[in-house]
Order: structure tokens, then sequence, then C-alpha cells
């Protein structure tokens, strides 16, 4: 296996800063929703943006300073509910977003021939911020690199109880526009109240929610059970995988009879099949496959634009490993496509309501979790010096992603870490169905052969 390269070390040539929003904002807490304050949410975002020029450190401070009064609650703090139990709110009180300017002795063209698959030296690109707890650390934290050829590195970590994909899109896209047309208004108002997603009262759960489990307060950990917990305890190797349009095509083709179905819809059943065979799972476990679906306009009514919160659920398919294994691709197809069209404005509300028992917790034990950051539009930030060449999370985890490939929209990137003792099964199971050789080289020819992957 390709031994992965450390990157330098960073040298900061001064203490990271707080930027506080350019003028008053509004003082009070924010109610966050069921959605929002999930415990499977309590941890930051991390996003990391390579760009070919770099943009002067005063004009980005200056910019987050005039966005943040937009986007108050960013310059906030997270607390625990001083009126409910285990429920956090935002106390929007100003204190500011943490800034670190930064050098690191590494050209742009350098860092995108690592670009596929990160590893733990890029922790190095964003400021650890020392802190007792979650809540501790301010919900926004930036860090500017700038690189040897003149070109720069952003990494942004923002707290997932305040921002969902779309939201932080939203955001960046935001700070962005304040840089490239300052004189003119954003164009997206955010919206900041949560209540629309309030749960009813009282609350009524009139569905079963296979996402979730109960746990009794005896138990310790609810992560302590099954696949999750041996993840957890192995050496993980960090798989990055490229489809491209034909790849996507192909895979499609392979769903037997005929079935008309999205990227996502297929690109999610191949990957968490060949997690299954890779993980050589007993035939009759059963295994979930939880996937992040956006509600904003399945709601009645529909969530408002500019709505920044948390507007997603997880979608849940099911199946029993050996019947998702000896199928073809048209079986988890249908599973995906049948747990997404459950999601109704009903179904979602009584997940809402389910979530005001806090013993409920997103059910990790036996699933594959994938998140889709390939249709948000993250590509294409530009702070006025052009998009950036690479775009993608700052770690990889045993959460999947499907990143978007900059330059070309219809492509995906999957990535996922898995144990290293399965890299190289899994890598040959997600290649297996294209042709494409079992060393995780996107670019493998394809096998025009019909049949069952």
């Amino acid at each position: 296996m390709l031994k992965l390269l450390e990157l330098p070390d960073c040298f900061y040539p001064n203490q990271p800063t707080l930027i506080f929003p350019s003028s008053p904002t509004p003082k009070h807490s924010l109610y966050l929703s069921n959605l929002d304050d999930q415990k499977f949410l309590r941890f930051s975002i991390k996003y990391l943006y390579l760009f070919k020029n770099s943009i002067s450190p005063d004009i980005l401070k200056y910019s987050l300073s005039k966005v943040l009064v937009h986007y108050y609650p960013l310059a906030g703090r997270l607390r625990a509910s001083t009126e409910v139990d285990q429920k956090l709110e935002i106390d929007c009180n100003g204190e500011g977003a943490v800034f670190a300017e930064a050098f690191m002795d590494i050209t742009a063209e350098e860092f995108l021939e690592l670009s596929m698959k990160p590893n733990k030296s890029w922790r190095k690109l964003l400021y650890r911020v020392e802190a007792q707890s979650f809540l501790d650390i301010p919900p926004l934290v930036v860090q500017v690199t700038n690189l040897r050829c003149g070109g720069m590195i952003v990494c942004t970590s923002i707290n997932h109880c305040v921002c969902d994909g779309i939201g932080t899109s939203q955001f960046l896209h935001a700070w962005a526009h304040i840089i490239t047309k300052p004189n003119l208004d954003p164009l997206i108002v955010p919206l900041h109240n949560r209540h629309m997603l309030k749960p009813r009262n009282p609350p009524k759960t009139t569905f079963t929610h296979p996402e979730y489990v109960r746990i009794a307060p005896r138990e310790n950990s609810y992560l302590d059970m099954g696949i999750n917990h041996f993840l957890q305890s192995q050496p993980l190797v960090p798989s990055s995988i490229t489809f491209t349009p034909s790849h996507i095509l192909h895979l499609k083709r392979q769903c037997i009879p005929s079935l008309k179905c999205t990227t996502f819809e297929v690109l999610a059943s191949h990957t968490w099949r060949s997690w299954v065979r890779a993980l050589d799972l007993s035939p009759s476990l059963n295994v979930k496959l939880l996937f992040s679906v956006n509600v904003r306009k399945k709601l009645i009514p529909e969530v408002p634009q500019g709505y920044y919160g948390n507007g997603f659920v997880l979608g849940c398919a099911q199946t029993c490993a050996k019947d998702l294994v000896i199928s073809n691709m048209n079986y988890g197809v249908r599973l995906v496509q049948q747990a997404k069209s459950s999601l109704t404005d009903d179904y979602v509300r009584s997940m809402i309501d389910l979530l005001e028992d806090k013993s409920v917790k997103t059910d990790l034990s036996m699933s594959l979790v994938i998140s889709q950051w390939s249709r948000l539009g993250l590509e294409d930030l530009d702070f006025g010096e052009g998009k950036p060449l690479h775009m993608g999370p700052l770690t990889s985890d045993i959460y999947c992603l499907f990143l978007p490939i900059v330059g070309d929209f219809d492509a995906v990137r999957v990535q996922v870490s898995v144990p290293e003792s399965v890299h190289d099964k899994f890598e040959y199971y997600m290649n297996e169905c294209l042709g494409k050789e079992a060393n995780g080289d996107a670019k493998g020819s394809l096998v025009e052969e019909n049949g069952f992957c």
C-alpha cells in the first residue's frame, strides 16, 4: 500500500485572533431544534479548500466580520439549555469566531498530489482550540495557510449543531460574496428561527423509526455494540475512489431488471454492498444504511429559503447481509428508494417528536452512514481568485462521504475509512463491477460486459 506523505509543520506568525461581527448583533438565546442538537451531530464539519492564489488575510478577516453580522449565531457559543435537560442552545453573545494565519512550506501542486486520501498530518491545517468540552469550542474556527507557491489552503470548522451541509455552503458563499461583490446584498438572507421544526405538543410518534434505538440508562454506550465497535477498535485506512459519469452509467446498467434511479441511489447501494462484503459479516445479520436526506421541501409547509440549521434527516435502508450480498444492484437500489420515499411530512414530524425522548440515539451499531456533499455547491466557492483546485474534508472517518469533483459536476468521489485488514477487499469490490483495477485507481477501464456484480 502506498505510504502517505506527512505534511510539514505550520508556522504561525501571529497568535490566532477572534473575529467579531463588524456591527452590533442581537443578543439572545437561540433555540435549536431536535434535529440540530442530536448527540450524533455534536461535532464540527471540517472543510478543506486548496486555492491556486492567496487572498490577503486582512481582506478575509474584514469580510468575515461583515458576514458574521448576518450569521451572528456563528459568533456565539453553544451551551446547555437552562430550561430543558440534555438540550443545547446558542448563546448569541458576539464573542467571535477564531481566525488563525499560518504558513506551510509546500506548494499547491504538491498538496494536490496527496489530495485524494487525507492523512492525520492534515490536521495541522486547522488550528486546534484547547477546550475542556465540545461546548467550549467556538462554533466557527478558520485557518488560512499560505503556501510556498503563493497559493493558500482555507480550512473551516463549523459546528454541526448550528448548520448542516446546505447551511454551511450558504454561509461560505455569503462570505465569498462579500469579498467579490461588496456593494451587493447577500444572495440569500439567512433564516435563524428554528421553531418551525419544533416538536408537537404533546409529541406523537406515529411511525416505527429504524434509524434510532432507545438505550436503557444502565447501558454504558450504544456505540459499544456490533460493527461500530469493531470499526472503532481497528487501525483505519482511508479509501477514496472516483466514479466518472461513465462509471455511474455502467453501475446503473447492473440493475436487472432495469430500474430508473439517481446517481446517489446506485452509488449508495453499491458502496453499502461492497462495505458489507468486505467486512465478511454473518449472513443473517441485519445491516443498515443510514443516509442524509434534505427534507426542506418535503415538509408542509416547506422550510423557507435561507434556513441554514439542520434540515436533513437520516433515511434508513435495512436488510440481512446475505440478501444484500447475493442480489444484484436492483435489490439495494430499491431499498434506498423505499427509504427515501418514506420520508413524508408525517414521518419527519414523528421523528422530531421521537427525539424529545433523550434516551433515543441514532442506531450506528450495524450501520454504514453516508453523507452527500456532492450537490451542495461547495466546490464552487470563489473568494475572488478562482474556484478551488481541491475541495474535501480535512480528515477521513468511518462515516462515508460522497464528494464533489472540481471541474466535473457529474463525477463523485466516495471516501470512507475502513479497517486496514479489509481495505484492499473493499476497494476490489468497489471497482469490481467497473473492471477497474483493485488498487483504488479511479482511472481503470470499463468492462462493458453484462451480468451481475
